[in-house]
């Protein structure tokens, strides 16, 4: 049975309660809310630094002038910047409109038959629908509801945590993930040879075909009475390798480059890829791990649908690679196991959110 508490604690009740002012956990703090503004007006301006758009569709080129052309804007945007639009990315335009109207198809059912997929997070059973706890030291809360799960390998899937309505929720999702796990490797490859290594050298690091995990987290923002106020994710950066984001149009990523938020656009048929921690690490910070938020509006609801690319909780050492070390750049990370890498995270943002405002 749902309980009334899992129902009315999600943002989606919450919006659509009819409230003018949103509560007191969701409004960010003073030093946060500066930086907080329209963010239709924000996702119109055309000057300044804007997110750098790749096209892959030279990727894998016989011409080598060509491939290599189209590699090197590749690593510069990594380099520059940790995050960019792709686009040919190999992906069908007809299969990313099905992920995505397979993922609305599930957030407009009622909520009481969403409950039925809810997670557990104080249990440990993180897979499911879900919306944030308010387990950091501050007490913040996020302006999102969210599904989680695992995506690939098949055999580390739960599908019977997947949402059976749609009927073709689990048919397109499947479909995805495996076609970006293929994106994945063309994108390690890459990277791989910018750092002067074997082209397949980052994949085995991260994990390789069988234990790099793609996990799926759709993020559902609904209109926000006050968006100026609050966020639908807090600024942090991505524990993962690769993260690739498909969403629905309407603007709300911000990144946070040389000292200003950057509001980006909205390009049609693109996937969003972002430079996780991981390969930051593993390239001693040549690759960078950008800071980004997540914003709310109070027209639009957005809905994003984020797949990181996560290596093994244990069973892979990461730090800088051997390669990338030099007298003149010493090892900027120490050794950790992903989960330790995650867990040392979390307790810095516990200390932080502890120091006085």
């Amino acid at each position: 049975m749902v309980s009334s508490d899992s129902v009315n604690s999600r943002v989606e009740t919450l919006a659509g309660s009819g409230i003018s002012t949103i509560p007191k956990e969701y409004i960010r703090p003073k030093d946060e809310l500066v930086n907080i503004g329209d963010i239709f007006e924000q996702e119109k301006n055309n000057e300044g630094p804007q997110v750098p758009t790749i096209d892959l569709k030279e990727i894998e080129s016989d011409n080598e002038k060509v491939r290599a052309k189209c590699r090197e804007k590749l690593k510069k945007a990594t380099v520059d910047w940790g995050v960019m639009h792709l686009v040919n990315h190999g992906i069908s335009d007809e299969l990313m409109d099905k992920v995505r109207k397979a993922g609305k198809a599930f957030f407009d059912l009622p909520i009481e038959q969403k409950e039925k997929y809810a997670n557990d997070q104080a249990s440990g059973k993180i897979q499911g629908y879900g919306s944030k706890l308010a387990n950091n030291a501050s007490g913040q809360l996020e302006w999102e509801d969210y599904f989680f799960h695992c995506v690939y390998p098949e055999d580390k899937r739960d599908l019977s945590i997947w949402p059976q309505t749609p009927a073709d929720y689990i048919e397109a999702t499947a479909e995805y993930a495996k076609q970006l796990r293929e994106l994945a490797t063309k994108v390690l490859k890459v990277l791989s040879l910018g750092l002067g290594l074997d082209e397949g050298r980052l994949e085995k690091e991260v994990g390789g075909l069988e234990e790099l995990l793609l996990q799926m987290k759709i993020n559902y923002y609904p209109k926000c009475p006050q968006p100026e106020l609050a966020l639908g994710v807090e600024a942090h950066t991505d524990v993962s390798a690769l993260t690739f984001i498909l969403h629905n149009m309407v603007p709300g990523l911000q990144l946070f480059y040389e000292g200003k938020w950057v509001t980006a656009k909205c390009v049609p048929n693109s996937i969003v890829m972002h430079i996780g921690d991981t390969l930051e690490i593993l390239s001693n910070g040549k690759y960078k791990s950008i800071l980004h938020r997540g914003m709310v509006n109070k027209e639009k609801v957005r809905i994003s649908w984020a797949v990181f690319c996560e290596p093994p909780k244990e069973k892979i050492i990461l730090k800088p690679l051997p390669e990338t070390v030099s007298e003149d750049e010493p090892a900027m990370f120490p050794p950790r196991t992903f989960a330790e890498h995650i867990q040392h995270k979390l307790f810095r943002k516990s200390q932080e959110a502890l120091l006085p405002k």
